[in-house]
């Protein structure tokens, strides 16, 4: 079978027993045979173990980490990276979903356009009973493969979009564990420094909403990491002056927006001010409403 593999499917899986087996299925009635799931669990306390290591299907591998610990979705997934034999790779969370064939469509993508390290497609957001929101991207989106668009927007919110071609992926260097938030960002940017990536289109993923919002502390460390990726990416690649200027006043407004609601004002206004002075045109389309303050 090894021989056969061409797409190594990872799921890093944490006390998720409640959606895990919709998302095993999504997988495994995909009409492509030639991939493996690697499934690892990051410490499971639900029993969500147990009934992974119940599926009955050779293609299905399930890894645990020392002493069955929680060392988080990067370290997970790293170490499925390690464990793939396939030379594509699709990293999809435990609570999200495969869209019918795209494992075929996108293997036969990338086999036609072998300068391309990364395809995404057309992602769906869906509620708790699996009804579909809205789509991630509007229907004129296009990708030109320029690192200063994505470092500055983000467009590409979850991995599960995309599959990567496992050599670059050993080139640029596996996530960064030591980020328990925005990793996969930092992850997408270094892919784009050295790699062509593709936009097919395609249906290829569903992203599930939940109710809770982030938690305060969750957003602060999503920004401060934001801030550490932006450092590190100038220190790799020639990213445009005005692109890191609008990144940084984004996190910067941001941050500000979180010690607000957490009732540091005056942490917040000194954050604000910075977000003002580094993008003063946006600054100021937001607090005439022109713009979304997102």
């Amino acid at each position: 079978m090894e021989t056969d593999i061409v797409v190594s499917i990872i799921t890093p899986s944490y006390n998720r027993l409640d959606l895990i087996p919709e998302t095993v299925n999504s997988v495994l009635s995909q009409n492509y045979k030639f991939f493996e799931y690697i499934i690892v669990d990051d410490g499971s306390t639900d029993g969500t173990l147990d009934w992974l290591r119940r599926v009955k299907d050779p293609r299905v591998k399930v890894l645990v980490h020392e002493e069955f610990k929680n060392l988080g979705q990067a370290a997970s997934i790293n170490k499925g990276i390690s464990n793939a034999s396939g030379k594509y790779v699709v990293i999809l969370d435990s609570d999200d979903l495969l869209a019918p064939n795209i494992l075929a469509e996108h293997a036969r993508f990338m086999n036609d356009n072998r300068d391309v390290g990364m395809v995404y497609g057309q992602g769906y957001a869906i509620d708790a009973e699996g009804r579909v929101l809205y789509s991630l991207f509007a229907p004129d989106h296009y990708e030109d493969g320029d690192p200063n668009r994505l470092l500055l927007d983000c467009y590409i919110v979850s991995p599960g979009l995309c599959m990567f071609r496992k050599n670059i992926i050993e080139k640029v260097g596996s996530l960064e564990e030591s980020f328990r938030a925005a990793q996969d960002h930092d992850f997408a940017l270094r892919i784009a420094e050295c790699s062509l990536i593709a936009y097919s289109g395609i249906p290829s993923f569903y992203y599930r909403k939940h109710d809770g919002a982030i938690s305060v502390n969750g957003l602060e460390t999503r920004w401060n990491n934001g801030l550490r990726i932006l450092s590190r990416a100038v220190g790799r690649y020639p990213y445009k002056k005005t692109t890191v200027r609008k990144r940084r006043a984004v996190l910067e407004y941001r941050l500000g927006k979180v010690y607000w609601y957490n009732d540091r004002k005056g942490l917040a206004a000194n954050h604000f001010f910075k977000a003002g002075f580094l993008d003063p045109i946006r600054a100021m389309r937001v607090i005439l409403g022109l713009e979304r303050n997102t």
